[in-house]
């Protein structure tokens, strides 16, 4: 800040440059020695070899690995065969492979900086005006700058002339700043209030400048952004923590059955070593090892679903993430509005203030022709489109010209320019001077309180309360007041011409909100979710788009940048539901406010275009970049990208994203009520003395084809129709919230009864004239869980009947059932598979058991259902009747 609140004589010296001859190359080299170039610190990434230590540390696959290591143990030395480690190796391999291939997209953000920054400027060095590379920039270059130049470093204004810079990308800020090299600024201002300054990656659109750099890279506004995107690490996904969880506690299980069934066998009289085997088993049992690719399988759906709506996916898990967002804190320039200056009202001093959607009387059309005549706004025919290139003060006006039907071209034919006079941040006014016939006329526009002159007391009053009204409203508001002359001015000066005006009336204009976003707020706020405005523009304008909006209710408050530094962390997190909007800010700011929303348990959605979000969106449990005015840094940094800058689709990809999260809670439903009793199977069978009902490769074969192959088509099923009328699942619930655990609970008990009468019937019941044995005791228990587990998918596909949905409904799962059944029934009736898995043939009647016994848990359901569904009926007629 030393160098905003030094004058200018005093930044040189402090430097150690000179505005003349500007650094010496000896000087230069020894600074670039000290300091290094101007460029980014890059952030290191992770390698391949870490990216697989990554995947195989997850606690599911750590038990896998070792009981693939004792079942190849046991291969080894008992020729228990190698079936058995093979699959359980596979199944390893593949879950890390789709790990890493989904995980592999690299940060780009920093890349991406570096880009903005790699450009060549003009400077004097060694007394000599010369053009470099930018990256060769240090402390005390004089740069010579001018309109259309990109700013290449931090640089304190030494001198200009109607300087205006665009730094929408670091401040959020629509318009373009009129800069002051005389300005005094504040110890506090944000950068967008430092006008005295030039900002690394802004454009200058109008005028020229000298300038001395004080800030190279990393030291820059812009480095400060790259820092904080190094420094922004991207928390884990609710359903990642949640997953994690669940793996913690199954391993936990597996653990605890092993050692019980272990020290059980011994008790029995069984071998260490066949215990060791059962143990093997019980830990296959525990792992749903599906699980991983059926979730990635989900995921990817909902990606290919959400680039039908415009909503491209960098990062996988987002998917999920959005659909539990319930904040959403949303960039206003170029995201909720337009980023596109509209004049909304004119007023003439004759006539009332009207909207600009409204037919024009001639005396409105006047003022608009002269506003256009004083613009210097051009209309460009590129690839058969029309466009308006400009100041967007200016673009607004000629844009509204031409929709009221007249071309700027045919009006300047006939009011021809002889002289102009450009405008100037300390007049705040434009005049150009026009022929019309035989006369002379100076056009003046720009701001109210510069354009005085012969207009009553009355009509300067009402021109006061028309401005002040507009100004309300929050919109920017611009004069214009004209002269005539019979002959052309000998002194052809500002302070000739722009003296003893007569004002001809006022514009207001803004950068409007997008027609799409107050429906989007409203379907938002329906779903339980806040929206946030998070702008670096003015807090009257902020706030008043959003009241219009919806964002800004009764009893919610705006604060700005200024205000909110004044706050401490833990002042932030107590405070921060009080505040809708967030004016003037930071990134750094951002970046606070977004973890202070998380801090209060929520999960945050950010969404922004410029260069100054993208810590944010980074920061953020999912960040949403524009995808036409997004900059390559906010693409970079962000989860999703919004490929038509519609803020409408943020809430149709929360949708998607709730259709997810629910398919892959039925998921787990589906997989977790075969795993549990799989455990629970083992378990009672040894305790009550009856050896193993089912082996570990025979659990592998039904945890990957009977749960594995229809658990994939889960990802297909519909949209619940309440998803988006009920609240977000809060950050800290369980992934059983809801009575899910009930559900797999009660499953898991059907699913143990079944397969232990089924055990029992084959081992110890003669049927069909077939002696009872162990080995059909194991078929009769290995083809009932097997099918039993592959009907329970179509009583997790919705809390509605079956019968009502419709089987085929979901025509991949239906058919992706069938398949599991003729699979398991494949394997134990094929003389070689039957043979790898340990299976023996069976009557008719132990299949037409096996299958009876398969459907209990379809009934089971369907009687739970119709009740549930009984009451919930009863209370919402109950509802009813009351009104």
């Amino acid at each position: 800040m030393k160098y905003v609140k030094e004058n200018r004589e005093n930044v040189v010296k402090l430097l150690g440059s000179n505005v003349r001859t500007g650094l010496s190359s000896g000087k230069v080299k020894e600074i670039q020695a000290e300091i290094g170039l101007n460029q980014f610190d890059e952030e290191r990434k992770e390698t391949v070899f870490e990216k697989i230590i990554h995947q195989l540390k997850e606690v599911t696959t750590i038990i896998l690995l070792f009981a693939a290591v004792i079942s190849l143990y046991l291969a080894v030395t008992s020729g228990h065969g190698y079936a058995e480690p093979a699959v359980i190796i596979a199944i390893v391999v593949l879950n890390a492979v789709l790990g890493i291939k989904q995980e592999s997209n690299a940060e780009k953000a920093l890349e991406a900086l570096k880009k903005m920054n790699n450009h060549t400027t003009k400077i004097i060095r060694d007394g000599k005006i010369d053009e470099i590379d930018a990256v060769n920039l240090v402390p005390g270059d004089i740069l010579m700058l001018e309109a259309g130049d990109k700013i290449p470093a931090d640089a304190r204004i030494l001198e200009s002339s109607a300087l205006k810079v665009e730094e929408s990308m670091l401040t959020g800020e629509s318009v373009p700043v009129e800069k002051d090299p005389d300005a005094v600024i504040e110890e506090d201002a944000s950068v967008g209030d430092r006008l005295n300054m030039l900002f690394s990656g802004s454009l200058i659109t109008n005028g020229r400048a000298k300038a001395i750099v004080v800030s190279t890279g990393m030291k820059t506004e812009m480095g400060k952004i790259a820092g904080l995107l190094n420094n922004t690490s991207k928390l884990k996904t609710p359903m990642q923590i949640r997953l994690a969880e669940l793996g913690k506690k199954l391993s936990l299980i597996a653990i605890g059955a092993g050692v019980l069934v272990f020290i059980i066998g011994l008790l029995y009289g069984d071998t260490p070593m066949a215990m060791l085997l059962t143990s093997v088993s019980l830990a296959v049992a525990a792992v749903p090892e599906t699980l991983p690719v059926i979730v990635t399988i989900t995921l990817a759906g909902g990606v290919q679903n959400m680039v039908k709506k415009n909503a491209i996916i960098r990062r996988i898990p987002a998917v999920e993430t959005l659909g539990n967002a319930s904040v959403i804190c949303s960039d206003k320039t170029g995201t909720l509005t337009q980023n596109r200056m509209t004049i909304k009202k004119i007023w003439t001093i004759n006539t009332k203030a009207k909207n600009a959607e409204e037919k024009f009387l001639d005396e409105e059309m006047k003022i608009l022709e002269m506003m256009s005549l004083a613009s210097n706004a051009v209309i460009e025919e590129a690839e058969g489109e029309t466009k308006v290139v400009g100041d967007p003060t200016e673009t607004a006006i000629i844009r509204l010209l031409e929709k009221k039907g007249i071309k700027k071209s045919e009006l300047s034919e006939e009011w021809p320019r002889i002289f102009e006079i450009p405008f100037d941040s300390d007049r705040k006014l434009m005049t150009t001077v026009h022929k019309y016939e035989n006369k002379y006329f100076t056009i003046t526009k720009g701001a109210f309180d510069r354009i005085s002159g012969d207009c009553t007391t009355e009509s300067c009053e009402l021109a006061q309360k028309i401005h002040d009204d507009f100004a309300k409203d929050a919109l920017r508001v611009i004069a214009v007041g004209y002269k005539t002359y019979d002959e052309l001015p000998e002194n052809l000066t500002a302070e000739e011409m722009e003296k003893d005006l007569i004002l001809a009336g006022l514009v207001g204009m803004i950068d409007p909100p997008r027609p799409e976003s107050k429906a989007a707020v409203a379907a938002a706020k329906r779903a339980g979710i806040r929206t946030v405005m998070i702008t670096g523009d003015h807090i009257v304008t902020a706030s008043a788009i959003a009241r219009e909006l919806g964002i800004l209710s009764d009893g919610e408050k705006s604060i700005t940048g200024r205000e909110l530094s004044k706050m401490t962390e833990e002042e932030l997190i107590k405070n921060v539901r009080d505040y809708s909007v967030y004016a003037r800010v930071s990134p750094e700011d951002k970046i606070r406010i977004v973890k202070a929303w998380q801090a209060n348990g929520e999960v945050v959605a950010m969404t922004g275009d410029g260069v100054n979000d993208a810590p944010a969106l980074k920061a953020a449990d999912v960040g949403a970049a524009m995808g036409i005015t997004g900059t390559d840094v906010a693409k970079s940094a962000a989860d999703i990208i919004l490929t038509d800058d519609n803020f409408a689709t943020i809430v149709d990809t929360i949708a998607e994203g709730r259709r997810v999260y629910e398919n892959i809670r039925k998921t787990i439903y589906f997989l977790l009520s075969c795993n549990i009793s799989e455990i629970f199977i083992m378990l009672i069978a040894i305790s009550l003395g009856w050896g193993t009902p089912v082996i570990a490769i025979q659990l592998l074969l039904i945890n990957v084809v009977a749960d594995g192959i229809p658990g994939f088509s889960l990802s297909r099923e519909k949209i619940e129709e309440d998803a988006m009328t009920n609240d977000p699942v809060p950050k800290n619930a369980s992934i059983f919230s809801n009575g899910l655990a009930w559900k797999i609970g009660g499953q898991a008990v059907v699913f143990t009864i079944i397969t232990l009468l089924g055990f029992y019937i084959g081992r110890e019941v003669e049927i069909g004239g077939m002696i009872p044995s162990y080995e059909i005791g194991q078929t009769m228990a290995f083809v009932i869980l097997g099918w039993s587990s592959v009907v329970h998918i179509f009583n997790v596909r919705s809390s509605e009947s079956i019968f009502k949905i419709g089987f085929t409904s979901n025509k991949l799962l239906f058919w992706c059932a069938m398949l599991s059944i003729g699979i398991v029934f494949a394997t134990a009736v094929i003389p070689v598979l039957a043979s790898i898995f340990s299976l023996e043939s069976m009557s008719t009647v132990h299949w037409a058991i096996a299958a009876g016994l398969s459907i209990v848990p379809l009934l089971t359901v369907e009687l739970r259902k119709y009740y549930v569904n009984s009451i919930l009926r009863k209370k919402t007629q109950t509802k009813l009747d009351t009104y």
